[in-house]
């Protein structure tokens, strides 16, 4: 399967040239993330996918809605493949907003509040990461999912750092990685 993380936000705009926490809430793709996202789905027409899979941050949705597009496929949203909530960005957007904001997808079974309350410390990330490697490896048809997720969970489930608009595959039968750190790079 691919993992693809999201095009750059506002957030990683200021954040990379600061490293300070500029406190924007479910921020939205800059114009590079834009261009960073159609980037993705023209590589991504080239591919037999059939499943996308995709985090409910407003990043992650925008990312994810130019690949729906090029591959004629709907999106299937989970909270599972969200960040690990450890920043302002980290605070998501009720889902009655992201209705209104995405009104062609489907938020099937999500709460209106979907993030934590509380930072989320490393083993939570890497539990949800073992639980969506279970569930992938699980199916038939794995190698043929794009996952629109972001720096922690890609980081939990493949062990390596991604940039923004990166794409990085992955097998979920191959277990969890061995090592890695936690920084953001």
């Amino acid at each position: 399967m691919i993992f693809l993380r999201h095009g750059q936000s506002e957030f990683n705009l200021h954040f990379s040239a600061t490293r300070v926490d500029p406190g924007i809430v479910d921020p939205k793709l800059t114009p590079l993330g834009h261009e960073q996202a159609a980037q993705a789905a023209e590589q991504l027409a080239q591919r037999d996918i059939r499943r996308i899979i995709v985090s409910p941050y407003t990043r992650a949705l925008e990312t994810a809605t130019p690949v729906a597009r090029a591959l004629g496929l709907p999106m299937t949203v989970t909270p599972t493949v969200r960040e690990r909530y450890a920043f302002v960005c980290d605070v998501g957007s009720p889902i009655s907003h992201l209705r209104a904001s995405f009104p062609g997808i489907g938020f099937h079974a999500m709460e209106e509040v979907w993030w934590p309350a509380i930072e989320e410390p490393h083993d939570q990330v890497m539990d949800r990461a073992a639980l969506f490697r279970a569930e992938m490896a699980a199916l038939d048809d794995w190698a043929h999912t794009v996952v629109v997720s972001h720096w922690g969970f890609i980081l939990a489930f493949t062990g390596k750092s991604v940039t923004n608009g990166e794409m990085i595959e992955a097998d979920p039968t191959a277990g969890p990685p061995q090592e890695f750190a936690w920084r953001h790079g």
